[in-house]
């Protein structure tokens, strides 16, 4: 009798669950066709809101996506279920991603300064905490940033997109620096301590064993600087390399993918450096500054720093940057003074915000 009872409330219970499921589904999409535009825009282009959204409904959305696999193989039996995954899913190729596996979606402008605006995401907040939620990461910068006249409120948001990822780098850079100084304080090392040495040397184009240079490439980029350079090599933002390419560095390349400059020489063979994403043109970036033979002055330099007092100044380290563009030292100079009118030195002392005390992310 008992056993019976507890049947049936186990039914009554699931019959429960599923008028929620599929009401909360119901709604969602609902509410995703009739909403404002940028409540819109957001419910369509974010993949997590859309994950959490589900799942909170009950949903397994493994199983879903799953379900969308078999549905796109042609392997689902009811027409009904596949016009109310393809409402679910809307918008989104969950099968698309970028060079680290994650969805990479190309957010508008409006729809970006509302996250931010949710997730409480400023400047001065930053200045203030020197913390930056790297949960705060676009993967691109919105076309319309090229219609902002407003230049303070054009920078502000250039800033917002593109601090996260240098600050990110930079952590990635001090990790492994900390790591090295670790494993060299030993006497003897570990079989995966020496292979992740390896691995360090190949990456920053060494032989194995130069632990010197090693130690001098293996270093951050003062966060104002890579700022400044960013700025100046897209004009904050808005150039059709930064837009079309991902590329916040202007970096040239000889043999991968790029775009060609307009008006070059039509023997002229370069081009400028395309990036799935925007953090993978500011990892080219450091790798092009921590490697390559034109800014052996600007590591030394900054060696030098280091050696004095662990902090780096990044308006004497711009100073080595006069084979970075064909002007030279007129380039030094726009760039000491885009970091000195922005106050981007405000953001070199800035790191990562620990998990524990992370604000809610971009979801």
């Amino acid at each position: 009798m008992v056993r019976r009872t507890k049947s049936k409330n186990i039914k009554q219970i699931k019959k429960k669950n599923n008028i929620f499921r599929f009401s909360a589904i119901s709604l969602l999409v609902i509410f995703s066709f009739f909403s404002l535009p940028t409540i819109n825009s957001f419910l369509y282009k974010n993949f997590n809101l859309k994950k959490s959204i589900i799942s909170n409904a009950g949903v397994n959305f493994d199983q879903e996506i799953e379900k969308r696999k078999k549905i796109l193989d042609g392997q689902t039996e009811t027409k009904t279920k596949k016009l109310s995954l393809k409402n679910i899913f809307a918008d989104i190729d969950f099968f698309s991603t970028d060079e680290e596996g994650q969805n990479s979606i190309r957010f508008d402008a409006r729809t970006i300064e509302q996250l931010f605006k949710d997730t409480n995401y400023n400047l001065d907040k930053v200045r203030e905490t020197k913390l930056v939620n790297i949960g705060n990461k676009i993967d691109h910068l919105p076309i319309e940033i090229r219609g902002i006249e407003n230049s303070k409120k054009r920078k502000r948001l250039f800033i917002q997109i593109v601090l996260p990822l240098i600050v990110e780098e930079n952590a990635k850079i001090r990790l492994d620096r900390k790591k090295l100084f670790r494993i060299l304080s030993k006497n003897i090392n570990t079989q995966k301590e020496k292979n992740w040495l390896k691995e360090k040397f190949k990456q920053y184009g060494l032989q194995d064993g130069d632990f010197y240079s090693l130690k001098v490439r293996m270093d951050e980029i003062p966060v104002s600087l890579a700022l400044a350079q960013a700025a100046k090599e897209t004009g904050w933002g808005t150039s059709r390399f930064a837009l079309e390419g991902n590329a916040l560095f202007g970096q040239w390349t000889w043999s991968g993918e790029g775009i060609k400059p307009a008006g070059v020489d039509k023997n002229a063979k370069h081009k400028v450096a395309k990036f799935a994403v925007l953090k993978a043109s500011v990892r080219a970036y450091q790798r092009n500054l921590n490697t390559h033979s034109s800014y052996i002055e600007f590591r030394k330099e900054r060696a030098i720093q280091r050696d004095n007092n662990e902090r780096l100044d990044s308006l004497r380290l711009v100073n080595y940057l006069d084979k970075y563009a064909e002007t030279g030292q007129q380039y030094i100079d726009v760039l000491k003074k885009i970091i000195k009118q922005n106050s981007l030195t405000d953001f070199d002392d800035v790191n990562v915000m620990p998990t524990s005390n992370k604000t809610k992310k971009l979801i």
